[in-house]
């Protein structure tokens, strides 16, 4: 069975977006873009400082540009005089996502990180044996910083992101804390302090709303390094919108009019984030770093609709491998833009971070054997084509198998049971259980009859294959698999082809010696070097 790729097709065009005119900050904060010097506008004539935003469980729908109930105007707005990346791709949880922009742009499958998450008591986190994003920008002379959710294990110190490559760390390491106490719990009564200040506990810090304190670091670090002397990679990993669902009172309040309660909450969550990104933004400005700058921002999975999230009108949601779980929110805004104010659509995957941005920072990551990821700065700041023709989202074989898939019924190329995604070209291929697969308008009513519930239900668990042309068919509403097996056996021998490259799954039962009552009531590396 051949393995080639297949042809891409062309591109079905999107809607024009409507862009704001206001500027974030007064004119004589900066000057005029326009009247920078060409040469500087449209090339990176030395290391750009490096400011990479990921907030967490972010809905497709959840950002203003996308024709949102929420309000976002300054994403919008450096979106809008950007890139904004309409085909980019992440993936549906949050460690495959983190792992794959900090661990050399390579797939979970090379990593043995491709089933679940990390949690909290599991004696696991990165590959030792590959060198770390921060780790590679120190090696090119960036002072590194890591601002947020780590959730990419700390059972040993050299797990901690003080030891993979960042200079500084403030935040939190494991998956989800409270967002004024930062309280962690990992199951009834296994609960812990979470905020840590390098590779210590940041007791004093408690009572201070995350979003804002995250803020606040960012901007400390802005006003103490000398951006004429040394590039700088800030990478700020936002908790926010990630449960449990607090926020200031003050950003609750103009989304009154929206009844259901979760939305309401979401929503104002989701601008103080966008407040949090504009006052970064002005520090950039204010500290001199702006017109040498890049930044980036992303979300790390899907929506979460039963906790607020929206990503309609995709289908799916947050650890599915529908579009509503791994299509995610992109842009990229840079005065080093060579062609803005643009809708991007060539394809873009997470992986390809790491060889961009060590690119842009003067490195060469191609002789590198075993990276996913591609240099796609071309296709972002030139609109050119981009080198990438193909995603696999994931391979798992630990996750629950599909009963009706099999062998057979993989044309005895593939065990459709398997929880398997690829796309090549226009294509898209999901064998075993993908996850939940409805599509969810935006949850603006209190509540409604329960018969509405079905109206989109789509729910077949005698399938174990599906196809879809994802250009031509974005919301994934037209099986495809059955009108052309053709398709379907050529991408179920490249999950062959991926699968002959994959590493063990690293996923250990969990350790009793984890729990923060053994360990002072913090989440803290618990295994020594002697211990290992």
């Amino acid at each position: 069975m051949a393995t080639t790729a297949l042809t891409s097709f062309s591109m079905m065009s999107l809607l024009s977006l409507s862009y704001l005119t206001w500027d974030l900050m007064s004119p004589n904060q900066v000057e005029n873009e326009a009247d920078l010097p060409s040469a500087h506008r449209s090339s990176v004539p030395t290391p750009p400082h490096i400011i990479f935003i990921m907030t967490d469980d972010q809905g497709f729908n959840d950002i203003g540009y996308h024709s949102s109930d929420i309000k976002t105007p300054v994403l919008d707005k450096l979106a809008a005089d950007g890139v904004k990346l309409e085909n980019y791709y992440i993936q549906p949880i949050c460690t495959p996502s983190r792992s794959q922009l900090i661990t050399g742009s390579r797939y979970q499958i090379h990593t043995g990180l491709q089933h679940s998450i990390i949690r909290p008591r599991q004696p696991n986190c990165l590959p030792f044996d590959q060198i770390t994003l921060p780790q590679r920008l120190q090696e090119l002379g960036y002072s590194t910083h890591m601002v947020g959710k780590w959730h990419l294990g700390f059972y040993k110190k050299e797990c901690l992101p003080t030891r993979r490559g960042f200079d500084t760390y403030f935040g939190s390491l494991t998956g989800s804390v409270n967002y004024y106490t930062y309280d962690s719990c990992d199951g009834p009564g296994v609960c812990g302090f979470d905020l840590h200040e390098g590779e210590s506990v940041a007791w004093s810090q408690r009572g201070k709303y995350s979003t804002h304190l995250y803020t606040q670091r960012v901007r400390k670090i802005l006003a103490t390094h000398d951006p004429q002397s040394q590039p700088l990679f800030i990478f700020l990993s936002f908790q926010a919108v990630h449960t449990p669902l607090q926020c200031p009172q003050e950003y609750i309040y103009p989304y009154r009019g929206l009844e259901n309660i979760a939305r309401r909450k979401y929503a104002a969550m989701v601008s103080a984030v966008d407040e949090a990104v504009r006052n970064i933004t002005y520090g950039l400005r204010k500290y001199g770093y702006y017109q040498n700058s890049i930044i980036i921002f992303s979300t790390d999975n899907g929506g979460q609709p039963l906790s607020g999230g929206s990503n309609w009108p995709l289908r799916g949601r947050k650890g599915t491998y529908w579009e509503g779980g791994v299509r995610g929110l992109g842009f990229v805004h840079s005065p080093l833009l060579r062609k803005k104010r643009r809708v991007s659509k060539a394809l873009v995957h997470i992986t390809d971070w790491y060889p961009t941005l060590v690119g842009l920072a003067g490195g060469d990551e191609s002789h590198i054997e075993g990276v996913d990821g591609y240099d796609v700065w071309e296709a972002i700041s030139d609109g050119k084509e981009s080198p990438r023709l193909e995603i696999l989202h994931n391979i798992d074989p630990l996750y629950n198998h599909a009963r009706s898939g099999s062998l057979q019924k993989g044309y005895g190329i593939w065990n459709t049971a398997v929880q398997a995604s690829i796309r090549a070209g226009d294509w898209k291929l999901l064998t075993g259980d993908p996850g939940y697969g409805d599509w969810i308008p935006p949850q603006i009513l209190p509540g409604f009859p329960g018969d509405w519930w079905h109206l989109e239900r789509n729910t077949n668990p005698r399938k174990s294959v599906w196809l879809f042309n994802i250009s031509g068919d974005p919301y994934e509403r037209f099986d495809l698999s059955e009108q052309r097996p053709d398709v379907v056996k050529q991408l179920l021998a490249r999950l062959v082809y991926y699968n002959r490259t994959a590493v063990p799954v690293r996923y250990p039962t969990e350790d009793l010696r984890a729990d923060p009552h053994l360990n002072g009531g913090a989440w803290v590396p618990w295994v020594g070097d002697e211990q290992e």
